[in-house]
């Protein structure tokens, strides 16, 4: 079993699988995705939360008290994943210092509008991760971790999206999803390679997400080797989930486990951090190109999947629904 550090860990292997579609009646219709499952679209998605039901669910204290999504993460591992034991080396890290005092790669950032937490509930659990608000033609979509939305083929329930929260404040409001989606791959199988998930959300005092607090745009099939910026609300220790943190570095190869097809970058942001957007270059101006996903234990580097054709229509699913 793979040790991954307990913070955006999100291994999903998504083999070839069927085009499914479900929906609040539980309906669903399949047809044949070539073996390699990376070049012909597969999207899974459900309506969740039309009424938008969730924002009075989401009391302070249960904000609080959720814990981090990474924990679904492992779970996905469990269920077959092919993993090495093989771990990173631990990085150098920086003098930056996080909120419990001990050296960090991340650095501190003040809030950004689009850039938020994400709350949600799978089973009787209570989970947090973190999310982007992307560019859509619904203006209402936002990119987060696979395992954030869907676990062993569970949908998350009263997911909401609270952009720019800090320490608590959420300036922009509570937004709740109504539909959940993800590649196919990820939903049957856990598949690290496609740890990515869209939410798209309920409008809120009549106007739409990216209205309100714009929208980043995407990019995919990219080339690799890219310098990165990546955003999250790290949760575990040494830091305690109430502000936005950030790392920024060159992106290579997962050596431990290149089925996964993943890329890493210099950073030790922890559990809570599971979803958090990866822009190209330096900055949260630039292009969303990944998500934070999952880390070794013992190690500072985090790894995003690559975002090809797959997650690609994922996203298109998405944000024209």
């Amino acid at each position: 079993m793979i040790r991954t550090r307990s913070l955006a860990s999100g291994l999903l292997t998504f083999s070839a699988a069927a085009v499914l579609a479900l929906t609040s009646a539980g309906g669903a219709s399949a047809s044949p995705a070539p073996s390699d499952g990376k070049t012909t679209p597969s999207v899974a998605s459900i309506t969740v939360d039309a009424g938008g039901a969730a924002d009075y669910y989401w009391t302070p204290e249960r904000m609080q008290s959720a814990i981090p999504g990474d924990t679904l993460a492992g779970k996905a591992l469990e269920r077959g994943n092919r993993s090495s034991l093989a771990v990173v080396e631990k990085g150098k890290p920086s003098t930056t210092k996080g909120t419990k005092g001990k050296p960090t790669i991340a650095k501190s950032e003040n809030p950004v509008s689009h850039i938020g937490k994400v709350f949600f509930t799978l089973g009787t659990t209570n989970y947090v991760c973190s999310g982007n608000a992307v560019s859509s033609t619904n203006g209402s979509t936002v990119a987060t971790a696979g395992h954030c939305v869907n676990e062993s083929g569970a949908y998350a329930t009263n997911f909401v999206f609270v952009p720019a929260y800090d320490n608590g404040a959420a300036p922009y409001g509570k937004w709740t999803a109504k539909a959940l989606y993800a590649p196919t791959q990820w939903v049957s199988n856990g598949d690290m390679t496609y740890d990515t998930g869209f939410a798209v959300m309920n409008p809120l005092n009549g106007q739409n997400l990216t209205d309100v607090v714009g929208g980043s745009g995407t990019a995919f099939n990219q080339a690799r080797g890219l310098t990165y910026t990546a955003y999250g609300y790290p949760q575990a220790s040494p830091f305690d989930g109430t502000s936005l943190w950030s790392c920024t570095g060159t992106a290579t190869n997962d050596p431990n486990n290149p089925q996964f097809d993943t890329q890493g970058i210099p950073c030790d942001m922890t559990g809570g951090s599971s979803g958090g957007p990866w822009f190209i270059g330096i900055g949260s101006d630039g292009l969303q190109n990944s998500i934070n996903s999952y880390g070794y234990n013992g190690s500072a580097v985090m790894y995003g999947p690559y975002w090809g054709s797959v997650i690609q229509d994922t996203y298109k699913r998405a944000a024209k629904s």
